[in-house]
């Protein structure tokens, strides 16, 4: 698709100083500082940054609604990208397990969904990124995981650590070991002896993964880590290279990472529910202790903008702050400086929301419509 060359007149944009009412520009895919092409009225509509979502999976229910259903990932890429630009994301972090649990978040699977990621990226709108969420127990496969960061080119790795410690120290079986087996096709006896021994060699993955993060950071790889639950985790995190806290469950942890330095994302959805569905810390009050870069989407993709608008008129912080954590503050996390708020010479990544409803009426990414509805749509089609 052509990008647009337009004027969108009389909307309320907003700026890091927060909503005016002006008109704004698009011309080659950035925002221009001159009037260009067809004058589009949208008065009564709002016009922010398109949002940065820095860590999803909600895709997986696109990729494969049940078991074995989806032959052609790709299709459900597809799928993916229309539901991501009709929730006003324009950039996207699609995040696949590579995990001992197998099936969806299996190392074979992950192939196949990096592999159609490639192969759609460059027809659509949504700029997509991967990244790779590797469970550090799996020591002997450290030098595939190596090889499929090559093969991918992805540039953000997260290393997590779901093993069921306790119960496995304890010579105990964890709890819904059974159905997780038969679901992947594993017989339970042998999937359990197969995370026993990925539990006995945990004492063998510190200095393992200190040398694969070596690698990986000299690749230019950004690396980080999944729940920290305490102030010594992320600083041992932090000096194998791990510089993003993703989720953390403590505030301790919270508090370690913003004191060093790192950049913490907390998920959308712990903001909108009121709270973690685990109990950990609230996403709420990291905000309000100004302890959070960045909110993801998790597992859900709408979230996101209901998040920044909770924040708003709940006075946690003012509109353009919180929509912030949707849009400049996950482009700076990801090294992408040239998007994440309007300012002439940036990409021209903007969603366009209807302010009672907060609904999503357009969606434009780097000059070109991914996504467009009522009103709206009629006042661009002219």
């Amino acid at each position: 698709m052509t990008a647009l060359e337009i004027t969108l007149c009389h909307a309320q944009v907003l700026t890091p100083e927060g909503l005016t009412t002006c008109d704004l520009s698009i011309s080659e895919g950035r925002i221009a500082s001159t009037p260009t092409g067809r004058a589009v009225d949208l008065s009564g509509y709002m016009i922010l940054p398109g949002i940065v979502d820095v860590h999803g999976d909600g895709f997986e229910r696109h990729l494969a609604p049940r078991r074995g259903a989806m032959k052609d990932l790709a299709q459900g890429m597809i799928a993916t990208e229309a539901e991501l630009a009709a929730n006003g994301i324009t950039t996207a972090v699609l995040a696949q397990f590579y995990s001992w649990e197998g099936g969806m978040r299996g190392p074979e699977f992950a192939d196949q969904v990096f592999a159609a990621l490639t192969k759609v990226r460059a027809s659509v709108e949504t700029d997509l990124h991967a990244q790779l969420r590797f469970e550090m127990a799996l020591l002997d496969d450290y030098s595939a995981v190596e090889d499929m960061v090559a093969r991918h080119g992805i540039g953000y790795l997260v290393f997590n650590d779901h093993l069921p410690h306790k119960a496995l120290a304890a010579g105990k079986r964890p709890q819904g070991l059974t159905g997780q087996a038969l679901r992947i096709g594993r017989n339970p006896e042998k999937h359990l002896e197969f995370i026993q021994g990925l539990h006995d060699r945990m004492p063998e993955v510190g200095p393992a993964l200190e040398r694969l993060a070596a690698r990986l950071t000299t690749r230019g790889v950004r690396l980080g880590s999944h729940d920290d639950a305490t102030a010594e985790g992320r600083r041992r995190a932090r000096a194998r290279g791990m510089t993003i806290a993703e989720f953390p469950e403590t505030l301790e942890a919270a508090e370690e990472a913003r004191a060093g330095g790192d950049h913490v994302i907390m998920g959308a959805p712990n903001l909108v529910r009121g709270g973690s569905h685990k109990g950990n810390v609230s996403a709420v009050d990291l905000v309000a202790m100004g302890l959070v870069h960045a909110l993801a989407s998790d597992y859900h993709y709408p979230s996101l903008r209901r998040a920044a608008f909770l924040l708003a008129d709940g006075g946690v912080c003012d509109l353009a702050t919180a929509w912030g954590l949707i849009s400049s503050g996950p482009a700076r996390l990801l090294g992408l400086t040239d998007r994440g708020a309007i300012r002439p010479g940036l990409r021209a990544d903007l969603v366009v929301l209807a302010p009672e409803t907060r609904r999503v009426m357009a969606t434009i990414a780097q000059g070109r419509i991914s996504y467009m509805a009522g009103d709206a749509a009629r006042r661009f089609i002219g």
